[in-house]
């Protein structure tokens, strides 16, 4: 059973936070205003979901419930936003809970348009359906031929009552009566097919996109074409209008640029090139106000401010992710609020896991960055490839560059500055190396010391070199010529810089002295290593072998510790918890695995839909990072077991992991109910600890210190805790219930006294034995002591007192009890559990009547007997301390 469920739920360490550095796709943006909050939401859509953010800020406001498709169409009205994937259509609430489900059409939906209480759906058949929202009802369906009318723009012409322009790949335009299906006109076009169908400001002229460049406002009232425009950049692919009282129109194109035309004097104003690296997905200007919000298929999403002469706008806000996939993340500061993201467009990036704010670009690499600024990245020459692999170090990040990085094909490291956002100074390369080798070699691994002084990196020739990040220079190299005869796969220098240590796939790993370069250590491995990871707090180097294994080497004793096999495919990416407890790797069978060192065992198993490429595990232990193949987002992963009770347990041979989505996600019903009875079977399995593990053994009681502990200092206790002055009285104390004193609460009898009883205190009363006395009275013959020792466990220090001193023949006890007394204290030793508590009640029991057990021959006997066993188990227990102790000794000075 707990295996079923332990499979069912997926990973028992981790769960789906959130995604950092989604932001947006092909689609076009849909812009919303709210009146009650009067403010303007921008939607994108973002793969299986969509994104809600305030444009005031470009804070994210709601992240959708994900579809089990990738979204193909996006639209909103004043309620809801429409979703389209595959055949089906989904209208959500509050941004994130589908409320409505529209199912009719028979090929893929590609336009939705929302028009009062309808909605508007064309899918790629040319099938046009119109439903009734509220009741997810056909209201009229619309079949077109595709060879003569595929529509492929459609809008509702402003004032005009139930009619809706369509626009078709053959270059015709058809206004047709939704509520009569009546088709009211058909417009020839301009023989190239509309792409855009935008509203101008001024009511019966439309904004007429085409494939050719080609801008048309035209009056559709008169069919007249007032004005026409030619963009150079290829077809339309977003048009808007400004309407805070400037005639101007913007344009997109499928190159990224923004052509701003002038409608009063029919001329292109200016042109905003590169305002995306990719097509210009959408463009709309905000009601009223000079603000244009673009967004592409490059991953952003932009607000320009017109402020100033020429027209041009000005980049005012934006959200920037990875245009393409991200190869390598790791966090940056000991805070884990900071996660650096090399990515396969040339750029680095940091993401933050408080506020997207907070995110920064550090650029796209280049040799020489005069020429890029003044080129710009996209006609720069002298660009770098993408980086394979960094390191960075926060320790001297404010008087140097802090950041080293590889780049692909390269042979040259570049630095960069992570407080200045941008590439540093240093473009690293060794000097000796003659011509041949540095067409063919590259940089394939580097670290930076804990210090941020010194930069290590490796080559695909063997070579490894050290230089000083303060200035660049070359600082010298390990081995005679080369460390290794073929390429380093991985380099890590130790914590306090006395040991570098490196892998090639000569199948050596090789230790070094950091300072004088000296090979200290060889050791042979049984496969080629693809990669390696240190854990500098704990000296614990993991290397990954093309055999998908990993070995795990104690930097201190220069021995393989652990290995670790089990993955079926190729291992990308490694990362250490900040305790070096955890091991978790990600490979191309697309699982990632925790690996727990000190056990040796696999606790945590589960797979993504698509393979990671990278991992990091937070300095602070809190969320675990990934980026996987062919996504552009970086995702995190909560760390359950810092806020919950989590057993890890190693899985069976034949454990088979579950696939978890990535996170932005939710699960639906199905999954949320298996997970119900998944928590129901692992509180059924939840291991309860024995009262006694073994009986040679010494078990604590486990209770409050107070219940115990201050036994022989409660007069000490008392003197200080007397009052100074009587308590008084409260002027009218509130109906309560009386309670019997103790630790814990009893309610009092109600003791009522009849009329006429007598008022005159009963002496008898006060001599009465108490529960405890008569316990042991009883147990004398029975010779089981369990009841007497259970009331001992509950009572108070004060309490505890009052029975001991009850026991005396002076209090109105006996000498019999307090021989039975002294025979519970024995059973409790022999038992060899409640061993603190025996110890305190025997030791407050001698304080009180140590004079009256001298002058008794029976007590003195017993006594005797209870410090005989005492003696006996105090042996033991020594015994035991000095192996333990003996066996710590030994193995702290084997590991010298």
């Amino acid at each position: 059973m707990s295996n079923m469920s332990a499979g069912k739920k997926g990973s028992t360490i981790f769960s789906g936070f959130r995604a950092l550095g989604n932001y947006s796709n092909h689609l076009a943006h849909v812009l919303r205003f709210h009146k009650k909050h009067r403010e303007f939401y921008v939607v994108t859509a973002v793969g299986h979901c969509f994104h809600t953010y305030n444009v005031k800020k470009l804070g994210i406001v709601a992240v959708s419930n994900a579809l089990p498709e990738e979204i193909s169409s996006l639209a909103a009205d004043r309620m809801l936003v429409y979703a389209a994937y595959g055949k089906l259509i989904s209208a959500f609430a509050k941004s994130k809970e589908v409320v409505y489900t529209y199912k009719g059409h028979q090929a893929d939906v590609h336009l939705l348009l929302p028009f009062g209480d309808h909605l508007i759906s064309v899918d790629k058949d040319n099938v046009v359906i119109i439903w009734d929202i509220a009741s997810e009802d056909t209201y009229l369906q619309i079949s077109y031929d595709k060879a003569s009318f595929e529509v492929s723009a459609l809008m509702h012409p402003s004032t005009y009552l139930n009619k809706i322009l369509f626009g078709s790949s053959q270059g015709s335009l058809q206004l047709w009566n939704i509520k009569s299906n009546k088709l009211l006109f058909t417009f020839p076009g301009w023989a190239s097919a509309v792409t855009v169908l935008q509203q101008t400001t001024a009511v019966d002229v439309v904004g007429v996109g085409l494939a050719s460049g080609q801008i048309i406002i035209h009056n559709i009232r008169f069919d007249e074409t007032l004005m026409k425009f030619q963009q150079d950049w290829g077809p339309v692919t977003a048009l808007s209008f400004r309407t805070d009282g400037h005639p101007i129109m913007a344009s997109g194109s499928p190159i990224g640029h923004i052509g701003l035309w002038d409608l009063e004097e029919k001329k292109l104003v200016c042109q905003m090139r590169d305002a995306h690296t990719t097509a210009i997905a959408g463009l709309t200007f905000l009601q009223n106000e000079p603000l244009l919000i673009t967004n592409g298929a490059d991953n952003a999403i932009r607000v320009w401010i017109f402020d100033v002469s020429g027209g041009d706008g000005r980049l005012l806000r934006h959200r920037i992710g990875h245009s393409a996939p991200p190869t390598k993340i790791r966090h940056h500061d000991q805070s884990g609020s900071q996660i650096l993201s090399a990515g396969q467009d040339g750029t680095l990036q940091s993401f933050s896991t408080v506020h997207e704010k907070f995110n920064k670009s550090l650029g796209h690499g280049t040799l020489n960055k005069t020429k890029a600024k003044k080129k710009g990245v996209r006609n720069d020459t002298e660009k770098l490839p993408a980086i394979t692999t960094f390191a960075s170090e926060t320790a001297r990040q404010s008087d140097w560059d802090g950041i080293i990085a590889c780049h692909r094909g390269f042979l040259m490291t570049t630095t960069w500055n992570y407080q200045k956002g941008s590439m540093g100074a240093h473009r690293l390369q060794p000097e000796r190396l003659n011509r041949d080798l540095i067409v063919n070699a590259h940089a394939t691994a580097v670290d930076i010391t804990s210090c941020g002084n010194f930069a290590v990196v490796a080559l695909s020739s063997g070579h490894i070199d050290v230089y000083n990040m303060q200035s660049g220079f070359h600082q010298g190299y390990y081995g005679e010529d080369k460390a290794h005869t073929g390429p380093v796969r991985g380099v890590a220098v130790d914590v306090l810089n006395q040991l570098t240590v490196s892998v090639g796939a000569d199948c050596l790993l090789n230790i070094w002295k950091f300072k004088s370069k000296e090979l200290l250590h060889t050791h042979s491995l049984p496969a080629t290593p693809a990669l390696s990871q240190l854990h500098r707090d704990s000296g614990m180097l993991a290397i990954a072998l093309d055999n998908f294994s990993v070995h795990i080497l104690d930097m201190e004793t220069r021995r393989i510790v652990r290995k670790f096999s089990g993955n079926r495919g190729q291992i990308n990416d490694m990362t250490f918890s900040p305790d070096g407890r955890w091991l978790i790797t990600a490979s191309m069978d697309c699982t990632i695995r925790t690996w727990d060192l000190p056990s040796g065992s696999l606790v945590d198993c589960f797979l993504v839909d698509a393979a990671a490429v990278s991992l990091s595990m937070s300095p602070t232990g809190n969320f675990l990072a990934s980026s996987h193949v062919d996504t552009l987002g970086v995702y995190l992963w909560s760390n359950n077991t810092l806020c919950s009770m989590v057993s890890l347990r190693p899985l069976p041979a034949d454990y088979e992991p579950t696939v978890i989505m990535l996170p932005g996600t939710c699960p639906s019903k199905e999954t949320e109910e298996e997970e119900g009875f998944d928590v129901d079977s692992s509180e059924m399995a939840e291991y309860v600890s024995p009262a006694q593990l073994d009986e040679h053994l010494v078990t604590l009681s486990l209770l409050p210190d107070s219940r115990w502990k201050n036994l022989l200092h409660l007069d000490i206790i008392k003197k200080k805790n007397k009052p100074k002055e009587p308590p008084k009285l409260p002027k009218a104390a509130p109906f309560f219930i009386p309670t019997i004193p103790g630790l814990v609460p009893q309610f009092a009898q109600p003791n009522t006294p009849s009329e006429g009883q007598s008022k005159v205190v009963n002496l008898g009363v006060l001599a009465q034995k108490s529960t405890f006395y008569l316990q042991l009275e009883n147990s004398i013959d029975s010779n089981s002591y369990e009841e007497p020792v259970k009331l001992l466990r509950e009572l108070g220090p004060s309490a505890i007192e009052t029975e001991l001193r009850a026991l005396s023949p002076e209090m109105g006890g006996d000498v019999r009890v307090m021989q039975s007394f002294l025979k519970m204290i024995r059973c409790i030793l022999q038992s060899k559990k409640d061993f603190d508590l025996a110890q305190s009640y025997l030791a407050l029991f001698l304080k009180l009547h140590l004079r009256f057990i001298a002058d008794q021959p029976e007590l003195m006997e017993e006594a005797e007997i209870v410090l005989k066993d005492l003696e006996e188990m105090w042996m033991s227990m020594q015994t035991l301390l000095n192996q333990n102790i003996c066996l710590l000794s030994y193995i702290k000075s084997a590991l010298m």
